[in-house]
């Protein structure tokens, strides 16, 4: 299959390829360990304390760990880990080696089975041997409405809580846009999607993914811009919105509809000026697929709809080091 369209598959990877196949955690500190606990447990998400830090986890998989959490004099991304199959993990380490690519872990990080590498602007990456977190097909939702002479929606009072039900992508910001697709293309295999310029691109993963998995936003330095959460309704979003202002997080963007990748989304700013997403409905490419990356107009790299974008989305606040 070569277009993009309307594709399923329940091949869990593709033969023959080396690539990662999903983004397993993100490890990034924050200045106020506090202030992050009620920031996602307010966002629909569980946070549990550990020794150093936070752990954050999802409704739909809650015995996974999406976030790791530690104190530090400002926000800063630490870590984003990858997942690969067990029997692919000698064949990276060959790969990294010839390259000379591999590193040791970072700092406060045990040694491991892991492998550990940077990105061209100094991110570092973990490839560890873990369950495949992405979808291993797209999950067709409908919206059922009411027959008539029956009352559709609720109460305010007895709106449900909105609880992600699992990490759907991150968000990087980079200085190099280009350099960075083909690091992450070249040296894990991810793939493509599309893109705008230099501005902005989105990668999927080869062994069947949302349309991204991680995707790169042009910047002066590296750091994270955003994390996203899938709902399950576009009921969810707009939930979600009422339920991060109502717990004092009025900042955002949206509600709206991406053009790259057709998520319905909101953005709420988190208090250092990252971003976390509810995401519903997002393209998927399978494993059996060849995506038709395309090269977007920077009016069609954001939104179909929605509000204006807030002056400071696309700031990077990430503390250098």
């Amino acid at each position: 299959m070569s277009a993009n369209a309307a594709a399923t598959s329940t091949v869990r990877r593709r033969p023959g390829v080396l690539a990662v196949h999903s983004v397993d955690h993100v490890a990034f500190a924050v200045p106020d360990l506090e202030q992050a606990r009620q920031f996602y447990a307010a966002f629909g998400l569980t946070v549990k304390p550990v020794a150093g830090g936070l752990e954050v986890y999802a409704a739909g998989n809650p015995n996974h760990c999406w976030l790791k959490i530690s104190a530090g004099a400002g926000k800063r991304l630490r870590y984003v880990s990858c997942g690969i199959f067990a029997d692919d993990l000698p064949r990276f380490r060959e790969k990294l080696t010839r390259l000379e690519l591999l590193q040791a872990p970072p700092e406060n990080l045990r040694p491991s089975d892991s492998l550990w590498l940077r990105d061209p602007h100094g991110v570092a990456l973990e490839l560890r041997v873990a369950d495949k977190l992405t979808p291993d097909d797209k999950i067709i939702s409908e919206r059922k409405s009411t027959p008539a002479g029956v009352v559709a929606s609720y109460s305010r009072g007895k709106a449900p809580k909105v609880q992600p039900e699992r990490l759907s992508h991150l968000a990087l910001f980079s200085p190099d846009v280009a350099r960075s697709v083909q690091f992450y293309q070249d040296v894990l295999g991810i793939r493509l999607s599309d893109k705008s310029l230099d501005l902005v691109a989105f990668m999927h993963g080869a062994h069947g993914s949302d349309h991204h998995m991680i995707a790169f936003v042009k910047s002066n330095a590296p750091g994270m811009h955003h994390v996203s959460w899938t709902v399950g309704s576009l009921d969810e979003v707009g939930l979600g919105a009422a339920q991060m202002q109502a717990a004092g997080h009025p900042r955002g963007w949206g509600t709206g509809r991406h053009i790259l990748g057709s998520n319905y989304f909101y953005y709420v700013r988190d208090p250092w000026g990252s971003h976390c997403e509810y995401s519903f409905d997002i393209d998927y490419v399978p494993a059996t697929m060849d995506w038709n990356a395309g090269d977007h107009a920077p009016e069609d790299a954001l939104y179909l709809w929605g509000p204006d974008l807030p002056a400071d989305f696309m700031n990077n606040t990430e503390v250098v080091s």
